[in-house]
């Protein structure tokens, strides 16, 4: 492990937004902030039906389609993982681990295994399974923790995307983008090169044209009946299997994903309808802070509590990486997109509704604890050199391990600590405990109590996730 007295930065961290922070002004009441520099802002504005897609009804035979596709193993190269696997239900949407065990493993959650022999996985999924709650929402143009997945107009499909101009026409939205690639990697859904020939496609790149990933998906759901069915059920322009493809696939899980993920009447929810009483008196002295002298709201502003921005915030690196690096261990970010080094560890400003129940935390899962990672906002470079890798919840997976924490216990902590944007700031355990109440109050239970979304049986009569 690196030792932090090692540690010397060669340059200040910058400070983002330093001094347009946003603190309570004397004698306003509790929901009105003044500017430092003058200006006046208010809390965000209750949410309604109209900052969704479809106005917050999807059509209801689409939502039925995405949700069986959502779990139904069939999209998966051996049919043994679906997209529920790690954004389950009862788990958050997310899966309960710092990093998923995709294709290969078995179980859900917290006790899924890396299974054995030939079946067991090959690494982990280099980032955090990210939850889906509010996705459907019209501001979320951006997807996936560096972006790669953005509206761009000046691409045929009206997208940014790994597939560049080889992704179709005909997507309804970014969410629907995002569902187009989980089936094409290897260690999430595809499997890998010669255990299936959707794997031998994802494997040679091949993810648009004949016999690709989505053509061969597709061919399997037009060669079910009952999948004939719902997909006439939900879109006007089929007619018989040949008119299905898997960009409709893709739309309606992104219409089912919007359903099931729509989280907006949480405490803070009816404390901006009105109901002043719905926030605990703590949970008031946090959402003060938040967009006050806590800076939180700096980046976890608007709506839905984020301003969608890539910021590098010194977060731990845990696991295989992305790629990046001279050993491959290293996640670069937002650089990986851009270009542009200046990106380098900078990753999406994610929402915050539901956080309580989305951990772990950060990109790589490097926290397990909510109050810790409030805690690394504070102090980003002091938390990240005294970060505990025993805070990583990882399934013991043998022949993998040895690359979980390559980056964290070597010199290249120290870049990613120097890339830091944020300033460190002070608050004393009562207001942390006054912020963990706030960022609570985001809970919708409602949105929280998702079994009646859990199909019985799927169209592919394969087993549910397991």
């Amino acid at each position: 492990m690196v030792n932090k007295a090692q540690f010397v930065l060669g340059v200040s961290a910058i400070c983002l937004l330093a001094n347009t922070g946003f603190v309570l002004a004397d004698g306003d009441d509790d929901d009105r902030f003044e500017h430092r520099q003058g200006k006046r802002q208010q809390l965000p504005t209750a949410v309604a039906d109209a900052d969704y897609y479809d106005e917050g009804q999807p059509n209801p035979a689409k939502v039925e389609l995405g949700r069986v596709l959502f779990f139904d193993k069939i999209l998966s190269g051996n049919q043994n993982i679906s997209c529920v696997t790690c954004h389950h239900p009862l788990t958050g949407t997310g899966d309960e681990l710092s990093l998923p065990v995709g294709e290969g493993g078995r179980g859900l959650g917290p006790t899924r295994d890396t299974g054995t022999g030939a079946d067991a996985i090959v690494e982990r999924v280099p980032r955090n399974a990210p939850a889906i709650f509010n996705l459907g929402a019209k501001e979320f143009t951006v997807m996936f923790h560096d972006g790669r997945v953005t509206v761009d107009e000046t691409h045929p499909s009206g997208f940014l995307s790994p597939a560049g101009d080889d992704l179709p026409v005909g997507l309804d939205n970014p969410l629907a983008v995002q569902a187009m690639f989980p089936v094409t990697s290897g260690a999430e859904m595809a499997g890998q090169a010669g255990e299936n020939s959707i794997a031998d496609a994802a494997a040679a790149g091949n993810l648009a044209g004949p016999g690709g990933v989505w053509a061969q998906l597709a061919d399997r759901l037009r060669s079910n009946p009952e999948y004939v069915e719902l997909f006439k059920a939900a879109y006007s322009e089929v007619s018989d299997p040949e008119d299905i493809t898997y960009v409709q696939a893709a739309n309606a899980i992104a219409a089912f994903e919007a359903t099931a993920g729509r989280a907006d009447d949480s405490p803070f929810d009816r404390y901006l309808r009105g109901e002043r009483g719905a926030l605990s008196s703590s949970a008031r002295k946090g959402m003060k802070l938040f967009y006050g002298e806590a800076g939180c709201a700096d980046c976890h502003s608007g709506t839905f509590q984020t301003d969608h921005g890539f910021y590098a915030i010194a977060m731990p690196q845990i696991g295989p990486g992305k790629g990046d690096g001279f050993d491959g261990h290293e996640d670069f970010g937002r650089e990986r997109v851009s270009a542009d080094s200046e990106d380098r560890y900078r990753f999406r400003t994610p929402t915050l509704r539901n956080v309580a129940v989305t951990g772990p935390w950060g990109h790589a899962g490097a926290y397990d604890s909510l109050r810790a990672v409030i805690e690394h906002h504070l102090d980003p470079v002091d938390a990240l050199l005294d970060y505990d890798v025993e805070q990583a919840v990882l399934p013991l997976a043998p022949g993998v391990e040895e690359t979980d924490f390559v980056v964290h216990d070597s010199d290249r902590i120290f870049d990613i600590a120097a890339a830091n944007e944020l300033e460190a700031r002070e608050l004393d355990e009562r207001e942390i405990d006054h912020l963990v109440d706030f960022l609570h109050a985001l809970t919708d239970p409602g949105s929280l109590n998702l079994r009646n979304m859990v199909p019985r049986s799927v169209p592919s009569g394969l087993t549910l996730a397991d």
